[in-house]
């Protein structure tokens, strides 16, 4: 028997979408962890992190009648909540540095290997990167999201995604380093 992952939970959204609240609790109970995940890599405050998953959750069920699923629930969900996380920073004022204008160097031949580092040697050097460098480096590597959609998220150019991206790699590694 075959099955479609862009139907995934399709009897509960379904349900939700008529209003049944029992169903949207469901779904809450299955998406709630994860979204909070990946808020909490994004802003880094608890508090915070549970004030996003809360409204990305009444967002969702608001909106629940546009989504036509041309990808899953879940992905829907998550694109919620990393907007209004992204938008949680920038009404913060923690915006990412543009580096249009300013001269930069990318070394290519970083010879750090990073796979052989213990896990949380890497999780506290991504808790001490500067904002804009912790954005790119959860979307990018974390989230998987590539430059194309980065640059839309964050309304930066594909370029200055790229540079950060880089940047925010080699910062990383030093910071590993002093670990």
């Amino acid at each position: 028997m075959e099955t479609n992952i862009l139907h995934t939970h399709k009897e509960l959204v379904e349900k939700s979408k008529s209003g049944d609240r029992n169903s949207q609790y469901q779904l809450y109970e299955l998406y709630v962890n994860a979204m909070y995940n990946v808020s909490m890599r994004m802003l880094g405050i608890k508090e915070d992190a549970e004030d996003i998953v809360q409204d990305s959750f009444i967002t969702a069920f608001k909106n629940l009648q546009s989504f036509r699923y041309e990808c899953t629930f879940g992905s829907w969900l998550k694109r919620i909540v990393i907007n209004k996380s992204i938008n949680h920073l920038k009404l913060k004022k923690i915006a990412l540095a543009p580096l249009e204008n300013h001269e930069y160097y990318i070394c290519e031949d970083i010879n750090e290997p990073i796979e052989n580092m213990d896990i949380h040697k890497i999780r506290a050097a991504i808790k001490m990167l500067p904002h804009g460098y912790k954005q790119i480096i959860n979307l990018y590597l974390i989230e998987g999201y590539d430059h194309v959609e980065i640059s839309e998220i964050l309304s930066i150019s594909g370029s200055t995604s790229k540079s950060q991206y880089h940047r925010a790699k080699k910062k990383l590694i030093q910071i590993i380093n002093t670990l």
